[in-house]
């Protein structure tokens, strides 16, 4: 196989584990669909690829990463989140990856409730459905967050394939 062909697979690799990690919190999503794109314009010796198309593909990489905390700030943030069920529901997002998909989609709710409930140390039931909000608020944070990666990595992938044929 020649040594050409070899970098775009890997290319396509990283955009491809970059596509699902939009999705899956412990991949950086859209950092490694830019860098899979990069090895391809670079093992294409940046003649289809120029500086502008990768000053772009730059912009939407580094704007899906502010995506990523906003969108989940605000959906907390909307419902009275504590600065600890945030904390709560980093952690309960890296623990859910240990139980599969359920666990990706339950872990940030359950770490928002938990934190909520440490925070406020009540366990009445007015705690409990405010902690409940907020980890409903914070999970549908979560949920947008993942929306807008997912439609930048679409857009990259667009605007690097509308280059590349160009």
């Amino acid at each position: 196989m020649e040594t050409q062909s070899i970098w775009y697979a890997v290319a396509l690799i990283l955009v491809l584990v970059g596509i699902l990690g939009t999705v899956l919190p412990a991949l950086p999503g859209l950092p490694l669909v830019f860098v899979g794109m990069l090895v391809a314009a670079w093992a294409g010796g940046f003649e289809q690829i120029g500086a502008m198309t990768l000053a772009m593909l730059g912009v939407l990489t580094v704007l899906s990463l502010l995506v990523d905390f906003w969108a989940a700030a605000m959906g907390a943030k909307r419902v009275g989140a504590s600065r600890k069920a945030l904390v709560g529901a980093v952690i309960g997002t890296f623990a859910g990856l240990f139980f599969g998909i359920v666990g990706v989609f339950v872990g940030p709710f359950v770490g928002a409730v938990a934190g909520e409930l440490l925070h406020g140390r009540r366990l009445d039931p007015g705690g409990v459905g405010h902690a409940t909000r907020v980890g409903a608020g914070t999970w549908i944070g979560i949920v947008m967050a993942v929306a807008l990666k997912l439609m930048l990595a679409f857009a990259m992938v667009g605007i690097f394939a509308l280059a590349w044929l160009n």
